[in-house]
């Protein structure tokens, strides 16, 4: 079973073998990281096309007669100032990872760092007030390269007020670390973290259960997951609107008897008749 140090500790914790032990796939991993990359995108790139430039309503010169090029207009594409053939238009780069693809490709993630043993954690609440050294120094007495993530909960203010300040170091809470850890896997550029740095005291993604083992908490989750859950409540929410019973009351009665839909006219012509036929 893997472990990890505890930062400013001489113990060690034993982590969840099925979070840290999995084995890696990397195609996993790897469509992964470039469906968060590509969602990120603005998707803002635009050109105009000949339709879209101002002007190039009348026809430089005729037809004929002057012995150059026919033309129609001064915004065609080969023309200086003139439209763009196929330019880039606003788009959406987002592509679909099924949920369990990429809760797989972050356990590989973790359980390859596991291997490497770049995962350590850390005791938040000795941070009183923020204080940058020391946290530099536990990153030091941990002696990995950085660059390092730093994955503390909201709450803990003050470390990670501690940790931003230092260089290659970033700090995320854990619904927005998502595809980060597994974007650490090709560690060795710049921006990218060697090693992990887990907030064990209070974590809201993983716990210490009863046995001492660094466990995912029931809230380890996807960022995605709050999606999938408001949609599936809002789909709940028509199926039991639509599944009430209609109201028992009876509606009106629109229906007209005979003496209501003739006129006074043709009854007084129906009364005559039946007289004189008397």
């Amino acid at each position: 079973m893997p472990d990890a140090p505890v930062l400013g500790q001489s113990k060690k914790v034993k982590l969840d073998e099925g979070a840290f032990g999995a084995r890696f796939h990397g195609p996993l991993v790897h469509q992964s990281v470039r469906a968060e990359q590509a969602a990120r995108r603005r998707g803002t790139a635009a050109t105009k096309t000949r339709a879209m430039v101002s002007g190039g309503g009348a026809k430089p010169w005729r037809q004929k007669g002057t012995g150059r090029a026919r033309a129609g207009s001064n915004r065609s594409p080969i023309w200086t100032g003139g439209g763009v053939v196929f330019g880039p238009q606003p788009r959406s780069y987002t592509f679909k990872v099924n949920r369990k693809e990429q809760r797989a490709a972050l356990r590989s993630a973790l359980s390859l760092h596991a291997e490497r043993a770049s995962i350590a954690l850390l005791d938040a609440t000795s941070f009183k007030a923020p204080k940058t050294s020391d946290a530099l120094d536990l990153l030091h007495d941990w002696g990995q390269p950085l660059p390092t993530l730093v994955v503390l909960s909201p709450e803990e203010s003050s470390a990670a007020l501690s940790f931003r300040n230092l260089a290659r170091v970033a700090v995320l809470t854990a619904e927005n670390v998502g595809e980060a850890i597994a974007a650490c896997v090709r560690s060795s550029r710049v921006g990218r973290a060697h090693s992990i740095l887990f907030e064990s005291a209070h974590s809201i993604s993983f716990r210490l259960d009863s046995s001492g083992i660094f466990t995912p908490s029931p809230t380890f989750s996807m960022k995605f997951s709050r999606i999938v859950r408001i949609a599936r409540t809002s789909a709940r929410m028509v199926r039991s609107a639509a599944s009430v019973p209609a109201s028992t009351d009876e509606p009106k009665s629109t229906s007209r008897t005979h003496s209501d839909s003739v006129s006074p006219a043709a009854a007084a012509r129906d009364s005559s008749t039946r007289s004189s036929a008397s």
